[in-house]
């Protein structure tokens, strides 16, 4: 919610309202704190956006008060930056309150309204009004002042009320609007770019990997899915996400959002009243939507290029700078309070190696992480860049695809190594036991059981403390990231052990 009010014009000053971008862009950045592989809480979204409007406005002579409304309920109105007004800008305000059941409740204090009141079984009944003024803040109990005391609204007794309000207090608006104000020599037109950052989005990668036993190969589809929670929509924007980590810091989470909903209680009597709002003029009619648009989840997978074929729709990246951008190519709506999905890769034949994996730690007792591995070039069916994000798993299972892990990955560039750490595998298990001991000395004996029909490819990595070396084991441990690592093929419906002794430090 916006809360920081603007203060008035002067009487004579006249005032000028853009009611809508004639084009808008939105630029959504990852949530600076979230890894790549985590997925997104829908419920607090923490990523931000580039927002960049171009508006068309006539502008009289002398001094002005300019209004854009429809801009993001979640700007920083300290990151607007305004251009192509004739003398720029002398002043710029993020103006009052949104409407909403809470603020239009708050904004009500002490002035008169309706207070109408249904009883009987239901509220179906007899409908009696009379004048009433609201004596309490938007949080606890209604209460109210009428010609015969203080009462405390919507409290039982058989009857329902409701509180209707006669007119739209002053300072709420029914779009998020900024005010600027500006001086012209002369009347013009003037073509105006806006741009300013708004927090509230975020983006991610999901990953869905089709793995085919067969050809030891796996389709790959990528989707982009876009996340607002701002209260504005935006229509056919020319719209990017920006993939790599940003160092962003700002005091959004010391500002108070104020919560929209009203939430009143009847002593210590949960009560939701429904208070019945005389609405204020009607809005403009929003722009067309197309039906699969309106959905919570919208799903961008393909356009019609014509009247026959069908051509596949999908991000383009971009170089910016030591990040990446990627660019949907065809104008999208990133609706209020919705999330929508676009297309980014679709990859038929990629090389992947199943690994089952365990760091081999004293008394470890559990099943293998399983992780696929792959190189990001051509020749492995890859040579894309790879945005980290949520990767689901699916293999056949007869007719049907059967989901056989979940996991997540970070970001990968082209000619890098790709790994994805999976769940436990419930088939293979991984123990390591202590035989035996002596001074300074520990003998240790690792096994993989592998309830497969089929052989396993298992890697498990040794983790010793400082000062700590390696003796006598029984198979070849070459170092992998730094760490002596056991590279195994556990047979099907069979087992591997290596023996090794950890002695302490002299």
């Amino acid at each position: 919610m916006l809360v920081t009010a603007a203060p008035l014009a002067a009487a004579d000053e006249p005032t000028v309202t853009s009611a809508g971008p004639d084009a808008v862009g939105v630029t959504i950045y990852r949530a600076p704190e979230r890894d790549a592989d985590t997925a997104m809480n829908l419920d607090w979204l923490e990523g931000y956006a580039l927002i960049t409007e171009t508006r068309t406005v006539d502008i009289p002579a002398g001094a002005a008060t300019i209004r854009f409304e429809g801009v993001a309920g979640g700007m920083l109105p300290e990151s607007a930056l305004v251009t192509g007004l004739p003398s720029g800008v002398r002043e710029k305000n993020l103006d009052a309150d949104l409407l909403s059941a809470r603020n239009l409740y708050a904004r009500a204090y002490g002035r008169p309204v309706i207070l109408r009141r249904h009883s009987g079984k239901d509220g179906k009944g007899t409908v009696t009004e009379e004048r009433a003024v609201i004596r309490s803040a938007p949080d606890g109990a209604a209460i109210v002042q009428t010609k015969n005391g203080f009462e405390i609204a919507d409290c039982g007794r058989g009857i329902s009320d409701a509180l209707v309000y006669t007119e739209l207090p002053q300072g709420l608006s029914a779009k998020p609007t900024l005010s600027v104000r500006t001086e012209s020599a002369a009347a013009q037109r003037a073509t105006i770019k806006l741009s300013y950052l708004a927090w509230g989005f975020d983006w991610q990668t999901n990953y869905v990997v089709r793995l085919n036993p067969e050809t030891g190969k796996a389709g790959l589809t990528a989707w982009v899915t876009l996340a607002s929670s701002d209260p504005t929509s935006f229509a056919n924007a020319s719209t990017a996400v920006v993939g790599g980590k940003l160092d962003r810091e700002d005091a959004r989470e010391e500002r108070e959002a104020q919560d929209g909903d009203l939430v009143l209680r009847c002593y210590l009597r949960p009560r939701v009243p429904a208070p019945t709002v005389v609405p204020p003029p009607p809005m403009p009619a929003p722009a067309p939507m197309m039906m699969n648009e309106m959905a919570d989840i919208v799903v961008t997978a393909q356009r019609r290029a014509d009247s026959v074929q069908a051509a596949p729709v999908a991000v383009i990246e971009e170089g910016l700078g030591d990040l990446k951008l990627y660019r949907v190519p065809m104008p999208t709506t990133v609706a209020a309070n919705a999330q929508k999905q676009v297309a980014m890769h679709n990859l038929e034949a990629v090389k992947f190696r199943i690994w089952h994996t365990a760091d081999l730690l004293p008394d470890l007792d559990e099943n293998a992480s399983i992780k696929l591995r792959t190189r990001n070039r051509k020749e492995d069916g890859l040579g894309v860049a790879l945005p980290g994000g949520p990767v689901a798993v699916f293999e056949p299972y007869g007719a049907d695809l059967l989901l056989v892990g979940k996991g997540g990955m970070r970001d990968y560039a082209v000619n890098e190594d790709v790994e994805f750490r999976l769940s436990g595998s419930p088939q293979v298990h991984v123990a390591v036991s202590e035989t035996k001991s002596g001074d300074h000395w520990t003998d240790y004996e690792a096994k993989v059981t592998n309830a497969n029909p089929w052989p396993v490819q298992f890697e498990g990595s040794l983790r010793l403390n400082d000062g700590e070396k390696l003796l006598r084991p029984t198979a070849s441990l070459p170092r992998k990231f730094g760490r002596p690592t056991w590279t195994v093929s556990v047979p099907a419906n069979g087992e591997a052990t290596l023996r090794y002794r950890v002695t302490d430090p002299d």
